[in-house]
């Protein structure tokens, strides 16, 4: 996985590709050109686009396979339960991309009347297809993404993005910048391989100025359907993510317990959420995503409030 250096300038600043740090950093090449005296005019742009974009949501995860897009796709559908809500989830995975086939999307691209979505995966000719790209090309589309879709007037904006800290993120939040991110949420499992990488994630989002709305701690414990007795799959070793967030000065924003039944949904192209609204995982899931709306509405009346004054 790509790392952040320990003592990284930061994307925002005047050396950010400059630095003696950031010689042999993976991300040398783009922070040197897109954050320095010259800014990439595609942030104004994005900036007068997002104007009708309330909230702006990034999912990040340390390590891939801790279900990153399995929430991302459930955070969406939560919110867009209100039809009041209009909703966007944007996925950034550009060599994985895995929501259309968690939102039942495959061949297809898709808009409800208050769910949109779009992805790489929608760009290709079968799911099947690699794509094999640099940086400066997934930045491109990145950027495209961001400027060109016409998202119209949306509540919520969820970007999906790939594990770890590498060129789309950079890109993202150096894009956003002038948007006003809300935050990130980072996924998580509770074994200790996994919670070393989000502790790197956690010090990206602080390098580069990201708010950090908090950790969700996914596949936490399996409640056996029959006997009712629960097992811990993933053996939080050091703690779990309750301890490291407490180091680290992180809110947790809950446990979501494994359930087969969200492999299957994901798998179907179906809501969880609505196939199995008893489950503990979905009343996991319903107390996140009230967290994580409280904070957004928190964020809004603080910068208003910084407007106004």
């Amino acid at each position: 996985m790509e790392e952040v250096p320990h003592d990284c300038p930061g994307a925002d600043s005047a050396q950010a590709g400059r630095g003696a740090s950031c010689q042999g950093c993976p991300n040398q090449r783009l922070c040197a050109s897109g954050a320095g005296a010259t800014p990439d005019p595609a942030i104004e742009e994005i900036k007068e686009k997002m104007k009708t974009v309330k909230h702006k949501i990034l999912v990040l995860s340390g390590k891939g396979g801790v279900g990153k897009s399995t929430f991302s796709a459930h955070l969406a559908h939560g919110l867009a339960e209100d039809e009041n809500t209009q909703t966007a989830l944007l996925d950034v995975d550009i060599c994985g991309p895995s929501i259309p086939k968690i939102m039942g999307l495959e061949g297809e691209q898709y808009m409800e009347d208050n769910l949109g979505v779009m992805s790489v995966g929608f760009l290709l000719s079968s799911p099947d297809d690699a794509v094999i790209w640099r940086g400066p090309k997934k930045n491109g589309m990145i950027k495209q993404f961001l400027r060109d879709v016409d998202w119209g007037e949306v509540d919520y904006l969820i970007v999906d993005t790939p594990p770890g800290t590498s060129d789309e993120h950079l890109s993202v939040v150096q894009y956003l910048a002038a948007a006003h991110i809300d935050g990130a949420v980072i996924i998580t499992t509770p074994q200790e391989v996994s919670l070393q990488d989000v502790r790197k994630e956690i010090s990206f989002c602080r390098k580069v100025k990201l708010p950090i709305i908090g950790v969700v701690e996914n596949m936490s414990g399996f409640l056996c359907p029959k006997c009712k007795k629960e097992s811990q799959i993933f053996p939080p070793t050091t703690g779990g993510a309750e301890l490291m967030c407490k180091d680290l000065e992180v809110p947790l924003l809950g446990r979501v317990p494994l359930d087969p039944l969200i492999g299957k949904n994901c798998d179907k192209g179906q809501s969880f959420l609505i196939d199995a609204p008893d489950s503990p995982a979905t009343l996991a899931y319903r107390s996140i995503i009230q967290k994580i709306q409280e904070f957004c509405n928190l964020h809004q009346s603080e910068e208003e409030n910084l407007i106004s004054s």
